[in-house]
């Protein structure tokens, strides 16, 4: 992949890069890459798509003929998924706000500049449609209702589902249908940026330059608006978000003349929406992908849903209804987020089951004495489970492999449905007559399975082997 991105600097400048670093990958398809000159760098943008890139450049354009700072197009290359652009630096708005997010109070400095972030949101809403052909949007032209249903869809199938929480979809669908008729009744056809957010603004020379845009289509004013005061993970306190409002509604009359207060009941409810489409977005990365950040700001999200669902109760009674049911799910109350630990262990039926000190008393007891055992022939009886003639013998001679297959599948059951609902615990165990070639072997394979598709803490017991140890969980 860097053989395109060090021909387009060679093309672009003549000379080879002195350098080239992979940067850290954000949550798209793209890869970005650093590559530096003498005495200069760039930005080489990878992506797997003609069409989004082609998009990206044309809406760069549209930026700088709009007078708004962005990172301009450098050079591109023949097929169309290589550019290069400016180098903005590292620091992004919400990384240089970690000190207001982490004291609860922002200072007036990073206030002012995400006044100042909001002040310039009004000219890219009307002034980059003069400048931008909406026919070259990735991967559709205008937020419709098809777009909102795909946005709903998500909510419901990677978030409601992923927490296990039963619905009725008739009535969940009929209110879908509603918000989604509520939100397309005001369109002022404007330029939505659609991931209008504080990671997506870089702080530059004390300036924010607006990336990431490439995604952005024709639509209302108000969602933009929506998914930059209610992020999240940006923790703004009220009174911020009141100030960000009134700059950007003191910025936005040069264009239009709109009621406060109807503007910010329309706000509401596409802060609704974009919370739902958030949590589905968090859903997918934290309970699928298993990411911890993404689980560790659901809290934050829910509550904002719920403070905001308080005006809509009447409209929407569903899904208020469901909104308080998530918001007491174990896994989900704020300041209290659950790790599972699982604990696997071998053991000899001669010295019993083991006890389960958690206090749940939950989990499996796997009997691998119908496994062919390697103990009763003299070159294995001083071996164990995790030594390789064991292991040669297990895998050849006797059925394990389908053994450990059917146990595979109760035990990620088992796991996956704890981490939804936030349990701290289950206890694996396997054990066989002497508790050192079969159950050893079996624990071994269980708990490396579990430890990588699932990423949680793993502890390691052979209690005959007088043996322990943890798997850390990736997600820490």
């Amino acid at each position: 992949m860097t053989g395109g991105v060090r021909k387009l600097f060679v093309d672009k400048y003549g000379v080879e890069p002195l350098s080239i670093v992979k940067l850290s990958g954000a949550g798209s398809n793209r890869v970005y890459y650093r590559l530096h000159g003498d005495g200069f760098s760039v930005i080489a943008v990878v992506g797997t798509s003609f069409e989004e890139n082609c998009a990206f450049v044309a809406l760069a354009d549209a930026f700088a003929k709009s007078g708004v700072d962005a990172p301009e197009v450098l050079a591109v290359s023949d097929d169309g998924l290589c550019y290069l652009q400016t180098d903005l630096g590292d620091t992004t708005l919400f990384e240089s706000m970690k000190q207001s997010r982490e004291n609860g109070c922002f200072a007036e400095d990073d206030v002012r500049l995400l006044c100042d972030v909001m002040s310039v949101l009004p000219r890219i809403q009307y002034e980059v449609p003069r400048h931008f052909d909406f026919s070259l949007c990735y991967p559709m032209s205008d937020f419709n209702e098809r777009t909102i249903k795909w946005d709903l869809n998500y909510f419901k199938y990677c978030f409601l589902k992923g927490v296990g929480i039963e619905f009725n979809e008739s009535l969940l669908e009929d209110e879908f249908d509603k918000l989604t008729a509520l939100l397309l009744s005001d369109n002022d056809d404007v330029f939505l940026y659609r991931d209008f957010q504080s990671r997506n603004v870089m702080v530059f020379d004390g300036k924010p330059f607006f990336i990431d845009f490439q995604g952005g289509r024709r639509g209302p004013v108000y969602y933009d608006v929506a998914s930059f005061v209610g992020q999240a993970r940006a923790c703004y306190t009220a009174d911020v978000v009141e100030r960000m409002i009134d700059a950007y509604l003191a910025a936005l009359a040069e264009y239009k003349t709109i009621c406060r207060d109807e503007f910010m009941k329309r706000l509401s409810l596409f802060r609704v929406f974009r919370l739902l489409q958030n949590l589905g977005a968090y859903g997918y990365r934290g309970l699928f992908e298993r990411k911890k950040a993404f689980v560790e700001i659901i809290p934050k999200a829910v509550e904002q849903l719920r403070e905001l669902m308080g005006c809509f109760t009447s409209d929407f009674p569903y899904i208020a209804s469901l909104v308080n049911e998530i918001a007491v799910l174990p896994m989900f109350v704020a300041g209290d987020l659950k790790e599972l630990t699982v604990d696997v262990m071998s053991f000899s039926y001669r010295r019993g089951i083991p006890d389960d000190n958690s206090g749940n008393g939950g989990g499996f007891v796997f009997d691998c004495r119908a496994i062919h055992n390697p103990g009763r022939y003299e070159p294995y009886k001083k071996l164990t489970g995790m030594d390789a003639p064991v292991i040669e013998f297990l895998e050849k001679e006797s059925n394990i492999a389908e053994f450990l297959e059917n146990a595979y599948t109760m035990v990620d059951n088992m796991v996956d449905t704890y981490m939804k609902r936030g349990f701290t615990h289950v206890q694996v165990c396997c054990g066989c007559t002497g508790g050192q070639h079969r159950s050893v072997y079996s624990a071994e394979h269980i708990a490396r399975h579990v430890a990588d598709k699932f990423g949680v803490k793993v502890v390691v017991t052979h209690k005959m082997l007088e043996r322990k140890y943890i798997i850390p969980s990736k997600n820490g």
